[in-house]
């Protein structure tokens, strides 16, 4: 298999997250929580789980605490994709990383350490990525000895916000911590898997949260600014955080111990990516679109893609291998559309799939609304197409019955799932889901696995694309 990143946990067992939630900033989704008393100003802990949706080359603010005028305290991503930490309320020291962050598909923990009374200047402000302590910076001032944060004062405090007003995160959520008035490391909240090596998460217990300290497990789906909430604080605290424009889909099982697959939007496209990179927009005709973030080197995989407008109908489903992506990246405009070198095509205006740009009839066609199923059998070299919930030419992929051979057309190891839009439409939208959907599902089935949410059955052995099962089937 292979895994577009480099902190995808991929082991079963251990520790679960149960949920996530996403943050599309095409929506302006974020928390926020305005403490009635002031905490620890000088002193505490921050530490959270992230995955990046779309890479917007702007702002996108992760934790904000702005009294509305005048300094601010602010951890986010900046214009250039660095990692920019400003706590000091004097807003003028500030530590900004010299990599970028730019991976869409893995999941990485920051941890980030506030301690102004520490009498080693270097030593007032720390940031662990993945369990490792950042030390390169291009830009690198720290706080005076005492000086205090906009943190834990009576200001309001926003995650996915600044002001409530602009620069909202764009992606994925998971175990966010603030330990008010307690300096830990970040061993704490995550520790090195023995056989991988990769940084993964740990149950929180023991730590001491002090007055606005928090736990967001985001295990609840609700709107309201209380236990039932998205903001819900587990700590014992009830700190909860009020929900701003999050609906109950945001609400994601894609989580640092189970990473799901989602549409790949660098891959360089034309069209836009929203709601975690589930969805995709083509604004014009022949777009390129885009493959799932996650390959397929063996076994049996399924996938749903809701086709949500689109005048003329003309969206493009199939499977790429990496000579597809190849020929994508030469600007080859039938790459990923079952025009160009590996790829196979199904055109869902006319229920035709088309390779090398010749076309077969084979099921259904459809339009608004509609939900097309893929399922890959890359053991058997085979792919069948849905129209809701009903397979093309009578196949059956759990009887290995009537699928289309694809084993001399995508001849590379890897496959992936992807999605396009075909000349002479324009204003196509699709949204992918892979298990954990951006829209509603009425009859929510999973794969035998016990993964997934989807609104058709999953086909017997074959299994949502995430890394736990991947980590089994793969």
């Amino acid at each position: 298999m292979i895994i577009l990143g480099t902190n995808s946990v991929k082991a079963a067992g251990g520790f679960d997250v149960d949920n996530s939630l996403r943050f599309n900033d095409g929506s302006s989704d974020y928390l926020s929580r305005t403490p009635s008393s002031a905490g620890n100003t000088k002193k505490f802990t921050i530490s959270f789980w992230l995955k990046r949706g779309t890479i917007t080359g702007a702002d996108q603010n992760i934790f904000h605490a702005f009294p509305g005028s005048g300094s601010r305290s602010q951890i986010l991503f900046n214009s250039s994709e660095q990692l920019l930490v400003d706590l000091e309320a004097g807003n003028t020291n500030r530590l900004i990383t010299t990599r970028v962050f730019r991976d869409t598909s893995a999941w990485s923990n920051i941890v980030i350490v506030y301690d102004s009374d520490n009498g080693t200047s270097g030593n007032r402000v720390i940031i662990y990525i993945n369990g490792v302590r950042e030390t390169s910076f291009g830009t690198e001032t720290y706080p005076s000895s005492g000086s205090t944060s906009q943190i834990n004062t009576t200001t309001q405090h926003e995650i996915s916000s600044y002001d409530g007003s602009g620069s909202y995160f764009d992606g994925y959520l998971a175990e966010f911590v603030l330990l008010d008035g307690t300096v830990a490391d970040a061993t704490s909240f995550g520790e090195f898997d023995e056989d991988s090596g990769i940084w993964k998460p740990i149950k929180v217990s023991g730590l001491t949260f002090g007055t606005n300290g928090f736990y967001q497990e985001y295990k609840q789906s609700g709107t309201g600014t209380n236990a039932s909430g998205m903001g819900a604080d587990t700590s014992g605290n009830t700190n909860h955080f009020a929900v701003n424009n999050l609906t109950a889909v945001d609400q994601s099982t894609d989580t640092c111990t189970n990473n799901f697959a989602t549409l790949n939007s660098l891959i360089p496209s034309s069209a836009s990516f929203l709601e975690g990179n589930l969805r995709c927009n083509f604004a014009s005709s022949g777009e390129y679109g885009s493959d799932s973030s996650i390959g397929i080197t063996s076994g049996k995989w399924y996938a749903e893609f809701k086709f949500t407008a689109g005048a003329n109908h003309y969206l493009i489903l199939g499977v790429n291998d990496q000579n597809g992506q190849n020929e994508r990246s030469r600007s080859n405009g039938s790459a990923g559309k079952g025009g160009a070198t590996g790829t196979i095509g199904y055109r869902c205006s006319d229920g035709q799939y088309r390779v090398n740009n010749s076309h077969t009839s084979y099921g259904g066609s459809g339009g608004d609304g509609d939900i097309f199923s893929i399922a890959i059998d890359k053991d058997n070299g085979k792919v069948y197409f849905a129209v809701n919930g009903a397979y093309g030419n009578s196949g059956n992929p759990a009887t290995n019955s009537n699928g289309i051979d694809v084993s001399s057309v995508l001849t590379g190891d890897t496959w992936f799932f992807n999605v396009g839009n075909d000349t002479g439409a324009s204003e196509t939208q699709v949204e992918a889901n892979f298990g954990s959907p951006s829209y509603a599902i009425s009859s929510s089935n999973a794969d035998g696995n016990g993964y997934g949410n989807f609104e058709y059955a999953v086909p017997s052995g074959y299994f949502a694309l995430n890394t736990k099962n991947l980590a089994e089937y793969g």
